[in-house]
């Protein structure tokens, strides 16, 4: 099971952004856990500069947007 973080402050972005993970994770039959971490003590250990960044089983994958559907796709199959 893929445990994902979607870090960011909460923002509109960042919710969309664990809606979508949730959602096409669902649709493709793969178990995840889908966490929103507000806590800039994580935004520092990842150097996160922008949001939303999503993490993948502790390695960060993707920052500074909504990702899309394309990419959520790869990082659910991985």
């Amino acid at each position: 099971m893929k445990q994902v973080k979607v870090l960011g402050s909460g923002c509109a972005k960042c919710s969309k952004t664990a809606e979508m993970i949730a959602d096409i994770s669902e649709e493709m039959g793969i178990d995840v856990i889908v966490k929103k971490d507000a806590d800039p003590q994580t935004l520092l250990k990842f150097n996160v500069m922008k949001t939303p960044a999503v993490v993948i089983d502790g390695e960060l994958i993707h920052s500074g947007s909504v990702p899309t559907r394309d990419e959520i796709e790869g990082w659910l199959r991985d």
